[in-house]
């Protein structure tokens, strides 16, 4: 991964897979921003999910429809990098000098990660003392193909931007989403999109667990397709105006895709436990949702009686000021910003 020292003046790219947004921020003060350009493009999730030369051409032809747009000048651009195409772990590490742990990551890096070192680009930060250990200190990795990366940065670069970082997705969420009162506070970070689900659970404003669920959206409207006999439009439209409200259509979208609820349910029951285990003395306090979790009626509800932690929509653009016609035009779309915000909230610390 490509992480700057002076990021200067950029903007934040999130190629997603249903859309492409671009987002750049202007700093007005310690922990707070002001919107200086926006956009949302949709973008068919075959040309995302391909890597053939045409959807290629095509998607990039759409990036810089989104850049046009929203009328940034700067070619400089900080990319994220999806969950499924990354791994990110925390590790425990002997209390050592900052000399002393960069010889050691980078001779003991390729026992944490899924894959050759050789074929993967690293990248480590130093969380601090170990919440379970003394004489520890927890470590953040993160990995990705180099392949995989040496083509997204070959791709974006070819449009005539310039990229200078480029981080895992779930990291640019922990920094929308964490709000200015986590210190001492353990939170369950959910951001769900079109095809899988990003899970991070932080303490403080740091991440303690990373993974990803592959449950997204798409799997709750191949459910509804299949158990209510319609088409994926009509089951779209459902999900979102419905949600899992058991007196809307007589509860009938709950009934059709509560199986594949529940096997959600029991992917972050898992992780709650994982974390739990870890850091026994440690309660989690909420669940913040994000992207499609934060917008089905009633999604926060069903998770929390069911995961038995309270759930609460999250807000990406906290912090950040919107003008009026800004906030009317994100309205229908403000909660699948998490990522482009977070990588718009970099700086040269983070």
């Amino acid at each position: 991964m490509k992480l700057a020292n002076g990021m200067g003046d950029f903007f934040a790219l999130d190629i997603g897979t249903n859309a492409i947004r671009v987002v750049q921020l202007n700093q007005a003060g310690t922990g707070q921003w002001s919107l200086a350009a926006h956009a949302y493009v949709p973008v068919d999730h075959r040309i995302t999910t391909s890597d053939s030369p045409e959807a290629k051409r095509k998607l990039g032809e759409v990036i810089m429809t989104a850049v046009g747009q929203s009328g940034i000048r700067t070619k400089n651009v900080a990319i994220g990098l999806p969950s499924n195409k990354t791994f990110t772990t925390v590790i425990d590490v002997p209390n050592v000098s900052d000399a002393e742990l960069r010889a050691t990551m980078k001779y003991q890096i390729d026992q944490y990660i899924p894959m050759s070192i050789d074929d993967a680009k690293v990248d480590w930060a130093l969380l601090g003392p170990s919440l379970r250990e003394q004489n520890q200190q927890e470590v953040l990795v993160s990995s990705t193909a180099k392949t995989y990366s040496e083509d997204r940065l070959e791709m974006v670069e070819a449009l005539g931007l310039n990229v200078i970082a480029a981080e895992p997705d779930p990291i640019a969420m922990v920094r929308a989403l964490t709000p200015p009162s986590a210190n001492g506070m353990a939170l369950v970070m959910i951001d769900m999109g079109e095809q899988a689900t990003d899970l991070v659970i932080t303490y403080g404003d740091t991440p303690r667990l990373v993974r990803t669920i592959p449950t997204g959206l798409s799997s709750l409207l191949k459910a509804a397709v299949q158990n209510l006999n319609v088409q994926e439009d009509q089951a779209r439209q459902f999900i979102l105006k419905f949600g899992l409200a058991p007196d809307r259509l007589e509860g009938q979208v709950l009934r059709a895709i509560e199986g594949t609820l529940d096997g959600f349910v029991a992917e972050v029951t898992k992780s709650v436990k994982f974390f739990q285990t870890r850091y026994p003395n440690i309660p989690i306090n909420a669940l913040l949702l994000s992207g499609f979790s934060a917008i089905i009626p009633m999604f926060g509800d069903y998770l929390g009686t069911k995961a038995g932690i309270r759930g609460v929509p999250a807000n990406p653009w906290q912090g950040v000021r919107l003008s009026a016609n800004d906030q009317q035009q994100l309205a229908a779309v403000a909660s699948e910003f998490t990522i482009a915000v977070g990588l718009a909230k970099r700086s040269n610390q983070r």
